[in-house]
């Protein structure tokens, strides 16, 4: 089975690579961003003429969230016409694309998990440009799963658990926001959880009416939910750094871009289609 991953030196493209090792079944090919252009249709199509992919994960993305507000033109060069280009390719040559997207595509005013089918409404330019995405992949490919995943972090890349560890050790105190809620996310539990998809979609590759039945969107995050506040608070104990936390609102740190209040995931049927095992997020942090 071979798989391309776009965005391989990314946070879950590196995810990805660390788990392949497991999967002796599938033949893993992971294109950084110089490698494959997402946002080339040209470069695109010249990458899957070499490759010949039966999957594709598209891991790449434009993901500076506040950064997007002054680039819009360039998030949406990658979140949307990147979707639609590998969406376009895959439909010409016959792959199934499995394309990472976020909870920044609603906008927080909810106080209970969000489902797949609830209203999507972003409140800033990363978000807008994630859903259109989604929207351009959904009208063009059948054969795709879209998988909206939240607070994302690993030993990889940037993110929200490496900052904190650096800036504990640097700082006697950090203020840290306490009024937005969600579900921090284990990098490598979502690549898992993407690789356990294209497996049940390959078990299914000659009963195309159940695997018709299967595509579509998911969310996939931990279990349980938290304040960065909170999730700041279990990493400085799992990692042992003294350090004194301070919970503030979202107006003590303004932010060029709008955070949903409240973006916790409801996770019911990617379990029940996939029967994926998912860990709650404090027995992941470490």
């Amino acid at each position: 089975m071979v798989v391309l991953v776009a965005g391989g030196s990314g946070q879950l493209g590196q995810s990805l690579q660390f788990i392949a090792v497991n999967y002796r079944e599938i033949k893993f090919h992971f294109l950084s961003s110089s490698e494959l252009d997402i946002s080339d249709k040209e470069n695109c199509e010249k990458v899957f003429q070499q490759i010949k992919p039966e999957y594709v994960i598209n891991a790449a993305a434009y993901t500076a969230v506040d950064k997007a507000e002054s680039e819009p033109e360039k998030a949406k060069a990658i979140n949307v016409e990147g979707a639609k280009n590998l969406a376009e390719t895959c439909q010409e040559f016959n792959a199934t694309l499995v394309h990472i997207s976020t909870d920044f595509v609603f906008d927080g005013n909810k106080t209970t998990p969000y489902k797949e089918q609830d209203a999507a409404n972003p409140t800033g330019v990363y978000g807008q440009t994630k859903l259109d995405g989604e929207k351009a992949v959904e009208a063009i490919l059948k054969a795709h799963f879209i998988i909206r995943t939240s607070w994302l972090y690993s030993q990889f890349g940037n993110n929200f658990m490496k900052t904190m560890i650096r800036l504990g050790k640097e700082r006697d105190s950090l203020s840290v926001v306490a009024d937005q809620f969600g579900t921090p996310t284990n990098a490598v539990e979502l690549a898992k959880a993407v690789i356990a998809i294209i497996k049940k979609a390959e078990s299914l590759a000659n009963n195309q009416s159940a695997l018709n039945r299967l595509y579509g969107t998911y969310h996939f995050s931990n279990e349980g939910q938290c304040s960065w506040f909170d999730f700041a608070k279990k990493i400085m104990e799992v990692n042992d750094i003294e350090v004194d936390l301070k919970p503030i609102p979202t107006s003590g740190y303004p932010t060029p871009a709008q955070r949903p209040k409240y973006s916790v995931l409801d996770k019911s049927k990617i379990r029940e289609n996939f029967g994926i095992k998912i860990n709650n997020w404090e027995d992941n942090v470490s």
